[in-house]
């Protein structure tokens, strides 16, 4: 008996341990611009403990299905080492799957240009929600509240305010810390991307993706006219976001995530749609202006 007690224990925590994966996650160091990177052994043990944090913690309220897992990918880019002391950048990438089609979508792609942390060799890394115990488990954290806010917002209206909250939080943990501050220059860092999410001023953003996602590239497969359509009023919501306050942190990065979807999508619109699209790219992408041109040179 005390043996069949014992093997259900250990399927329950297996059960609990499958339960808590709500990501499927890449997690990458890479060190090769330190010139003592020869430590690949303190790197690789950085890199399982951040895979162990990301996938054996519950993050999302929601019991999420083995296919139904955020697919994301964040890769440290270390620069700078004295002592246990890292700065660095790094790359995140969110993906998702489009309704009844292979092809995968990407809601984020960025690069947060202002890591810093402390690790040495055997630190464990802990998390509080309520504490600042650590700026490396902050850092992903905040990462990966994100995505999940970022990914539900694209499947129901305003689906990721919690979790924007969440990130809010984290942000107000860590005001004195380098990639955290008002006061930090370029308006780009993870104040000002929480900020724009969590700023009223700025809802259509959220609106944005929901619109485009689930209401847009949800419905192509079936009805592409129709899903082309409701992308372009999506594209809309961000010419008005942009008119309120132009170059914003969340809109630049919607734009280098979305501009080659974008121009694909509509190669195969309607000349009327290719206008307007053009247009409003062209008005709130600048930077990438000619790159919008594409969309008519496949007509011709």
């Amino acid at each position: 008996m005390k043996r069949i007690i014992g093997l259900f224990i250990i399927m329950l925590v297996a059960l609990s341990s499958l339960n808590a994966q709500d990501f499927q996650c890449s997690v990458s160091i890479n060190a090769n611009q330190i010139s003592s990177s020869g430590n690949q052994q303190r790197y690789n043990e950085m890199r399982q403990k951040l895979y162990t944090f990301v996938h054996d913690r519950k993050w999302c309220q929601y019991n999420l299905k083995q296919n139904e897992r955020i697919e994301c990918s964040i890769t440290i880019n270390l620069t700078k080492e004295s002592g246990d002391e890292y700065e660095g950048t790094a790359t995140l990438v969110l993906q998702r799957p489009v309704y009844k089609a292979s092809y995968k979508t990407t809601l984020l792609s960025f690069q947060d240009k202002k890591v810093k942390f402390r690790y040495a060799d055997g630190d464990p890394l802990e998390y509080d929600e309520s504490t600042n115990l650590s700026d490396l488990t902050s850092l992903i954290a905040y990462y990966l509240n994100l995505f999940i806010a970022v990914e539900l917002d694209s499947f129901s209206q305003n689906g990721g305010s919690p979790y924007f909250s969440k990130c809010q939080n984290i942000v107000n943990l860590n005001q004195k810390e380098v990639g955290w501050n008002v006061a930090e220059s370029g308006q780009s860092n993870r104040y000002w991307i929480t900020e724009n999410f969590t700023n009223s001023t700025y809802s259509k953003l959220h609106d944005f993706y929901y619109q485009y996602h689930r209401l847009g590239l949800d419905v192509m497969y079936e009805t592409p006219d129709a899903g082309r359509a409701i992308i372009l009023e999506s594209l809309k919501l961000l010419q008005q976001v942009n008119a309120q306050k132009s170059n914003l942190a969340v809109v630049r990065i919607i734009l280098n995530t979305k501009k080659d979807e974008i121009i694909n999508i509509f190669k195969e619109g309607m000349p009327s749609e290719k206008t307007q699209v053009i247009n409003i790219m062209k008005q709130i992408d600048p930077t990438n202006s000619s790159a919008y041109d594409a969309i008519n040179a496949a007509s011709k």
